[in-house]
C-alpha cells in the first residue's frame, strides 16, 4: 500500500506544492476536455490532463515516476501542438509555454523524490 511522505525540508515541502498544483492543474483538463470530446473535440487534453493527475499523485506519494509521467505527456505536448497549431506563434505560445514552465519545474523535483525514495526504501517502506 502507498503512504503519503511527510515533508521534512523545504525542498520537499515544495515538492510536495508543486505536485498538488499539477493534480490541480490536471484536473479542469481532463473534465473540460472530457466536455470536448462529447462535442467532437480532441481526446488531447483528457489524456494529457489524466497523465498529468497521474504523475502528480505519484509525486505526493514521493515517486520519482510522477516526474517521468509528467515529463513524458510535456514531451508528446510538443507535436501535437504543432500538429494542431502549425507555426502559428501566437496559437502555439498558450498550448506549449504554461506545460513547459510546469515541466522545468517538475525536472528540478526528481533529485529531491530520488531522495525520498531512497530514504523510505532505507526505513523498510516500498519503494
Amino acid at each position: 500500500m502507498a503512504t503519503f511522505h511527510k515533508p521534512t525540508s523545504g525542498t520537499e515541502w515544495a515538492t510536495l506544492v508543486l505536485a498538488v498544483v499539477v493534480v490541480l492543474l490536471g484536473l479542469p483538463l481532463l473534465i473540460m476536455g472530457a466536455e470536448l470530446v462529447a462535442l467532437g473535440g480532441s481526446w488531447y487534453y483528457v489524456l494529457f490532463g489524466a497523465a498529468i493527475i497521474a504523475g502528480g499523485v505519484l509525486m505526493l506519494l514521493g515517486r520519482t515516476l510522477g516526474a517521468f509521467v509528467y515529463l513524458a505527456a510535456w514531451l508528446v505536448t510538443w507535436p501535437w501542438a504543432f500538429w494542431e497549431a502549425g507555426l502559428d506563434g501566437w496559437a502555439l505560445l498558450p498550448r506549449l509555454f504554461g506545460p513547459t514552465l510546469v515541466a522545468i519545474a517538475v525536472a528540478l523535483t526528481i533529485p529531491v523524490l530520488q531522495r525520498i525514495e531512497r530514504s523510505t526504501v532505507t526505513r523498510g517502506g516500498v519503494a
